[in-house]
C-alpha cells in the first residue's frame, strides 16, 4: 500500500485538489525512463544541474520561513530542510556526475560545473523566494510542501515501477526520495501545513491552497522541461 502523509482535512484536500496534476507527473516519460533505467544520460544530467541551481533557490526560501516562523521548533525545522536541501542533495549530485558514464555529459552541457538556469528553473525558485518572503507565512509554508510531498510521493511510486534496482544507473536517484529519514521530514512539512490551516481564516486556506497548486504546477514542468532542454532561445 502507497504510504500517505495526510495529517488532517486541510492537508488531505489540498492533496485531492492537485490530483490531475500529479496524474501528469506520474505519466511523464521522463520518469518513466528513470524507473526503466533506460533514461537518456544527457536529459538525467541536465536534470541534475537544473535541480542544483534549483535547491539553491529553495533553501533560500525555507530560509525566509525560519525567519517569519511563529515558533523556534518551526524555525529550527526550517533552518535544517534548508541546510540539509543543500548537502544531502549536492553530495548526491557529485557523486551521480562523477560517474563516468555522466561525468563527460556533465562537462559537455556545464563546462566547468557551471550551468545556467533555464526558464522554468528560474521561474519556480523566483515564485518560491517571492512567496516566503512577500505573502503570509502559512501561504510560503505552502508552496515549499509539493517539493517535499511530491518528491516523496513519487519515489515511492518510480521504486514499485521499477522493481529491481540493481542494473538500474539511476537507483541513488530513485531511492533517495523513498527514505524512512525524507518520510518523516515529509510528515513534519505537512504537520505544518495542517497546523497552518487550521489557524488562518477561509481566504487564508484559499491561499494556501493555490499556492500548493501553483507550486505542484511547477513540480510538473520542471521535470518536463529537464527532458527537453529548455533554454532561453527566443
Amino acid at each position: 500500500m502507497m504510504r500517505t502523509y495526510e495529517q488532517g482535512e486541510h492537508s488531505s484536500a489540498v492533496w485531492a485538489g492537485v490530483s490531475g496534476t500529479l496524474e501528469k507527473i506520474e505519466a511523464l516519460d521522463f520518469l518513466d525512463r528513470l524507473a526503466a533505467g533506460d533514461l537518456d544520460a544527457q536529459s538525467f544530467v541536465n536534470y541534475i544541474h537544473q535541480d542544483g541551481l534549483y535547491l539553491n533557490g529553495y533553501a533560500k526560501a525555507m530560509s525566509l520561513l525560519a525567519a517569519k516562523a511563529p515558533t523556534a521548533e518551526e524555525a529550527r525545522f526550517w533552518n535544517r530542510s534548508a541546510a540539509d536541501a543543500v548537502e544531502a542533495e549536492t553530495v548526491m549530485h557529485a557523486d551521480l556526475l562523477s560517474d563516468d558514464r555522466f561525468a563527460k555529459v556533465s562537462e559537455e552541457i556545464a563546462p566547468g560545473g557551471v550551468a545556467e538556469p533555464s526558464p522554468t528553473t528560474l521561474g519556480y525558485v523566483s515564485y518560491l523566494v517571492a512567496t516566503a518572503a512577500t505573502e503570509p507565512y502559512e501561504a510560503g509554508v505552502a508552496a515549499v510542501l509539493p517539493c517535499f510531498w511530491v518528491y516523496a510521493h513519487m519515489g515511492k511510486v518510480l521504486v514499485e515501477r521499477a522493481g529491481d534496482l540493481t542494473a538500474n544507473p539511476y537507483a541513488a536517484w530513485v531511492q533517495a526520495y523513498d527514505s524512512p529519514d525524507f518520510d518523516s521530514a515529509v510528515d513534519d512539512a505537512v504537520t505544518l501545513y495542517e497546523r497552518c490551516a487550521a489557524g488562518t481564516t477561509e481566504d487564508g486556506r484559499r491561499r494556501m491552497a493555490d499556492a500548493f497548486a501553483q507550486a505542484t504546477v511547477y513540480e510538473l514542468h520542471f521535470w518536463a522541461t529537464s527532458a527537453a532542454f529548455q533554454d532561453w532561445s527566443v
